[in-house]
């Protein structure tokens, strides 16, 4: 019978968890992107023109448009091998659309193969200001495909510098053929990420201050595809190119 109540608790818990990490109660939707008609909403998103090597010894140049492109309302990121180079897009809503203390959430596919690393993330908007990891990073989904089906979310700080000490990791199913909401909520006292609404990581310093909680800012989303890199590589398997990530959708709650 004590073995009985036990686990009732625990699964009442565990429901309980379940529903906190995905219920918007409070939340009013402030913006989306359902990618509609057939180009990307400049007004919400510009393309990050980079070379190879820009971050992370990565390998892709990030092209103006080029590998990224809207159809039958879904986001199509695609890298590709051309021409003896690595190609990739990489969108950010920096200066048009940015957000403080929000419960964001992203549909998406993923590539897959060895040697790609998509992601979904923000950050601070006063990264030109203060710099990487001072401006605050949140990612709110990684994936590296030599370790195909984890999934990683994570927080950069100051008080983090040099390593990924506040992390979490999911192993999910095929998050390559079948659509995953990856979403997070972002309060001023805690920061959840969460995969179809279970909890990933949850992330609350008990003494806030500039290098553990630079989150009381302004931040802009990221959705990119980088090839190899320090975390990525070093191996690439050259076969699996075109390498595509789909959204389907991107929404942010704020609290009413």
């Amino acid at each position: 019978m004590v073995n009985k109540i036990w686990t009732i608790v625990m699964v009442m818990l565990l429901i309980s968890i379940s529903g906190i990490a995905q219920s918007k109660k409070g939340y009013k939707l402030v913006w989306e992107d359902n990618f509609r008609g057939n180009s990307l909403n400049m007004n919400s998103w510009s393309n990050e023109v980079a070379n190879p090597g820009w971050v992370n010894n990565e390998l892709q140049r990030y092209t103006d448009g080029k590998n990224v492109s809207v159809a039958n309302g879904k986001l199509f990121i695609t890298a590709k091998k051309e021409n003896n180079e690595y190609t990739s897009g990489r969108i950010i809503t920096k200066t048009k659309k940015t957000f403080t203390y929000s419960l964001v959430e992203i549909k998406a596919k993923l590539p897959h193969g060895t040697g790609t690393w998509p992601a979904l993330w923000m950050l601070g908007q006063n990264i030109s200001e203060v710099s990487w990891p001072a401006c605050g990073e949140l990612d709110i989904m990684e994936h590296v495909g030599k370790h195909p089906n984890f999934i990683h979310s994570s927080i950069h700080n100051s008080s983090g510098y040099g390593a990924t000490p506040y992390t979490g990791i999911m192993e999910i199913n095929d998050p390559f053929n079948t659509f995953h909401i990856y979403g997070m909520e972002w309060t001023t006292d805690y920061i959840n990420f969460m995969i179809d609404g279970k909890l990933v990581y949850h992330y609350q310093p008990e003494a806030k201050n500039k290098d553990n909680w630079p989150f009381n800012k302004p931040f802009f989303l990221i959705f990119n595809i980088a090839i190899g890199g320090d975390w990525g590589g070093p191996v690439v398997d050259d076969t699996l190119f075109p390498a595509v990530m789909t959204v389907d959708w991107v929404k942010v709650y704020q609290k009413k």
